[in-house]
């Protein structure tokens, strides 16, 4: 159970759920969705938007079922095992440096807009996010929840200012040809949409801070689905309506679309939130990534060195220089590999998806069989299993994570088994490793 006094309201509630799935991605994923599938991403968009409906209510129902602050990892240990929630961990981990130069690269496509120097100048301010926001949590700092949440504020307004000024502009002939890449193409934009749509699961680490889980969580998801639905096909919508084919093509469609409803010195402003979002998602990402590591090493799921920093009010720092260092070769390997940031996107929603696949078996194998939230959590898992299989191949690198994740566990059982052995000593049972879900939580609600 969580050891966190019951506090929050339904309004807080919806506002934080609205906050975990809002993010960086929405400052480019109109454009790079259009660059894909051409204004039949909207169909992409619209399906996540009604894939979120049972994948929220699912984690929603675990959460006011089993209110605790593990959230999705703690599931999946309850219904598969402490190495199936080790995995989740590993999912998470490795995720982070892989979406760190996308996130980072969108920045630098706005600073790039604003100011001149193309892609020198984008590659540049994503080098100096991923060191400067490595540097400030290895000392210690970072921003606090209420500040996170002011950031997802301003950007859930600029969004909605953006869509006003800049829809009566419209045209619908923009909307033609609407499928040129093939109906095909609309699988991949929606896998790769899953960047901007993660963040559901931590709905249930939520569900133990509020008043009446039972009653609260579902009313708070049901706000925060109808929102961010509304926001994100709103400003899809409008992006291929007003800017048509040029969507595709804009490094800063946010800039471009205030640009043609207001007009004026714009794009100084959008780059400015851009780089802002930006920072305050990386630095929640890096801090709960480095306390993720820094637990799974603890608890025996990756390498003990990586424990140093583990305790409480300590930093990790050698976890959050891995995390860095990896986001850092990640950025170098797409430059030099001219691989774009498409390829790495997937391959980080392809651990999200994983993540959800995990979440919501256990939702399927925990919830009261035949009930409507069994059948809700059935809906959801055979959504998530086919994105799964529309992000191709990219989802190696997720797979493989959760290979090397079980390999390394199960290598570390062994290890800790003999070692008593050696020394003539019996392993006690508290001494076999902690539970790594409330690093998970700090991961999930960042």
């Amino acid at each position: 159970m969580s050891t966190v006094s019951a506090r929050l309201s339904v309004p807080q509630g919806a506002a934080l759920s609205i906050g975990a799935v809002l993010g960086t991605g929405v400052i480019t994923l109109p454009a790079l969705a259009a660059g894909i599938a051409g204004p039949a991403s909207l169909v992409a968009w619209l399906a996540l938007v009604l894939l979120s409906v049972p994948l929220a209510l699912t984690f929603a129902a675990m959460g006011a079922r089993f209110p605790d602050t593990g959230g999705v990892s703690t599931y999946v240990g309850r219904a598969f095992g402490r190495r199936a929630a080790g995995a989740v961990g590993w999912c998470f981990y490795f995720a982070i440096p892989v979406g760190a130069p996308p996130a980072s690269l969108m920045a630098g496509g706005y600073v790039a807009d604003a100011l001149g120097g193309g892609r020198r100048t984008a590659v540049a301010v994503a080098v100096l996010l991923i060191g400067g926001v490595g540097l400030v949590n290895a000392a210690g700092l970072r921003l606090s929840g209420r500040v996170q949440l002011v950031l997802t504020g301003v950007l859930a307004t600029l969004m909605t200012v953006t869509v006003a000024a800049a829809l009566p502009h419209a045209r619908w002939d923009h909307l033609t040809p609407f499928a040129p890449h093939g109906w095909g193409a609309v699988g991949t934009a929606a896998a790769l949409l899953v960047w901007g749509f993660a963040g559901w699961e931590a709905v249930a680490s939520l569900a133990g801070e509020y008043r009446t889980p039972r009653r609260d969580v579902p009313r708070a998801t049901g706000i925060a689905i109808v929102v961010v639905g509304v926001l994100y096909l709103a400003l899809a919508a409008t992006s291929l309506l007003v800017l048509g084919p040029a969507t595709a093509r804009s490094e800063a469609p946010l800039s471009d679309l205030l640009a043609a409803g207001v007009g004026g010195s714009v794009r100084v402003v959008t780059a400015l939130v851009a780089v802002l979002l930006t920072i305050g998602a990386m630095n929640a990402y890096y801090a709960g990534g480095a306390r993720l590591g820094a637990a799974l090493a603890r608890d025996g799921a990756l390498p003990v060195a990586l424990a140093r920093g583990s305790g409480p009010g300590e930093v990790p720092r050698r976890s959050l220089a891995l995390v860095a260092g990896q986001s850092m070769a990640w950025l170098v390997a797409a430059e030099v590999l001219h691989l774009g940031m498409t390829p790495l996107m997937l391959m980080a929603t392809g651990c999200f998806t994983l993540v959800y696949v995990l979440g919501t078996g256990a939702a399927v194998r925990l919830l009261p069989r035949g009930g409507a939230a069994w059948w809700t959590a059935v809906v959801a898992l055979t959504s998530v299993l086919v994105l799964l299989v529309m992000n191709g191949w990219h989802v190696a690198w997720a797979l493989g994570v959760v290979v090397a994740s079980l390999a390394w566990q199960g290598a570390a059982a062994r290890r800790r088994r003999v070692a008593p052995l050696r020394h003539g000593t019996a392993l006690r049972g508290g001494d076999a490793g902690r539970d790594t879900g409330e690093a998970c939580d700090v991961l999930q609600r960042a």
